[in-house]
């Protein structure tokens, strides 16, 4: 595992985010001894969700996106769940930070519908990426090459499909930063 404890992710998330894909590689990141910050609309806790459907874990973000600075970050981590970046692609602000970090040539990590921000940022063009299938056209349409694979890397960007996929996400996220000097 690489010593990331130089290193500083940024978590964009909202409720409806899936439990396993912020938790699991939140905790991975931690693990490799990386700063994470978690940014969402609100500093009220949000509420992950499970298979998109029951309740999950809650969780208190440490501050607003209109208080993030990207230059203060290292790399992006995007989180899937349905209402999460559909509800996140709607603010500008959160758009902004996307195309941010694709614009410095930061890591950008997202699975299952967090490429939904990529797509809105519109960042995509001509990336090879991955995501859960019901959003695979709106990223063909943005001007992905879109895969159906477990894990996919295209320069900076690192995309999976599902929560199935996360020990190859997580996997790909930490040796991606173990490159990256901080």
């Amino acid at each position: 595992m690489p010593d990331l404890s130089q290193t500083k992710v940024l978590i964009l998330a909202t409720d409806g985010f899936e439990n396993s894909e912020l938790f699991k590689p939140r905790q991975a990141l931690l693990d490799a001894g990386a700063t994470v910050t978690l940014a969402s609309l609100k500093t009220d806790p949000i509420q992950g969700v499970i298979n998109d459907g029951d309740k999950g874990d809650e969780i208190t973000p440490d501050l607003t996106v209109d208080d993030v600075n990207s230059d203060d970050y290292d790399a992006l981590l995007l989180p899937g769940g349905v209402a999460n970046p559909d509800t996140l692609r709607m603010n500008d602000r959160t758009v902004e930070i996307v195309g941010e970090f694709m614009d410095d040539h930061k890591i950008v990590a997202s699975i299952c519908h967090g490429p939904w921000l990529l797509a809105e940022a519109d960042v995509i063009e001509g990336k090879t990426m991955t995501s859960w299938p019901s959003i695979r056209t709106d990223l063909a349409n943005a001007g992905a090459d879109v895969v159906d694979e477990e894990v996919v890397i295209d320069g900076n960007l690192i995309t999976s499909r599902n929560p199935d996929d996360i020990p190859a996400f997580n996997d790909a996220l930490l040796k991606a930063l173990g490159k990256v000097e901080a």
